[in-house]
């Protein structure tokens, strides 16, 4: 009986199309050297740019061949791992894949629940990375600890342009952790702290008041926390100035 290692090309053509993306882009790698020549020449894998694995339940250990496979893939641009419970420790995997990663752009982690540890591996990467444009971190609990990892890294990356923190408990020391790093952050053009958040008075004159300084930023969603309407309304027209606000919402 013959291994999948010594088939003909085009019989393993023919297996590989039965194979979900996933499958194809974790599982048949580095198996052998002459299965990474054919899977490289594999049209399906060459032009692979968007894999959505939205709630498909591969936890963190799905998150670490994911991870292996992402290393040195050069066609991934876009990557969908919502609702996945990949945890910290996925996180943790993920994060040290793009340390090397120079393709992916989009990675979306909303609801992994990968806490403020997993947000701090994140944040690493984020000082050293330099191709990631958009990063969704959304219900994910990270809370003021993670919301201070986070803004640590925004004042030294310089390609994120859009980052989603909507419902992780950051509060008015996440707010303020975040709107100290905008007073120094140069790329990012839009900020989702919006929903569950508890951002109050205090963290959203704080998130205003760095908006002086800020000259990048043109959409800002704190929607539904709980700062006061008047309050939020006089902010907004002491901030406006060279900003458009046009999508700022009020709870």
């Amino acid at each position: 009986m013959r291994s999948l290692t010594t088939l003909p090309v085009e019989l393993v053509y023919r297996i590989l199309d039965h194979l979900r993306d996933f499958d194809l882009f974790c599982s048949m790698q580095n198996v052998s050297d002459r299965l990474n020549q054919i899977l490289y020449t594999y049209h399906p894998y060459r032009t692979l740019t968007t894999l959505d694995l939205n709630r498909k339940k591969i936890g963190h250990k799905g998150a670490q061949h994911l991870a292996d496979a992402i290393r040195f893939n050069a066609t991934l641009t876009t990557l969908n791992l919502e609702g996945n419970d990949i945890g910290h420790q996925g996180a943790q995997h993920l994060a040290n894949a793009l340390r090397i990663n120079t393709t992916l752009t989009t990675l979306d982690l909303s609801n992994n629940y990968i806490r403020d540890e997993g947000a701090q591996h994140l944040a690493d990467v984020l000082r050293i990375n330099t191709t990631l444009t958009t990063l969704n971190l959304s219900y994910n609990g990270i809370g003021h600890e993670g919301a201070l990892h986070v803004a640590d890294a925004l004042r030294i990356n310089t390609t994120l342009t859009t980052l989603n923190l909507r419902d992780n408990d950051i509060g008015d020391e996440g707010a303020l952790h975040v709107a100290e790093a905008l007073r120094i952050n140069e790329t990012l053009t839009t900020l989702n702290l919006s929903f569950g958040n508890r951002i109050g008075d205090e963290g959203t004159q704080d998130l205003f008041g760095a908006l002086q300084d800020n000259t990048t930023l043109t959409t800002l969603d704190l929607s539904y926390n709980g700062f006061r309407h008047d309050r939020a309304e006089n902010l907004v027209d002491f901030s406006l100035g060279q900003y458009d606000m046009s999508d700022y919402r009020r709870i």
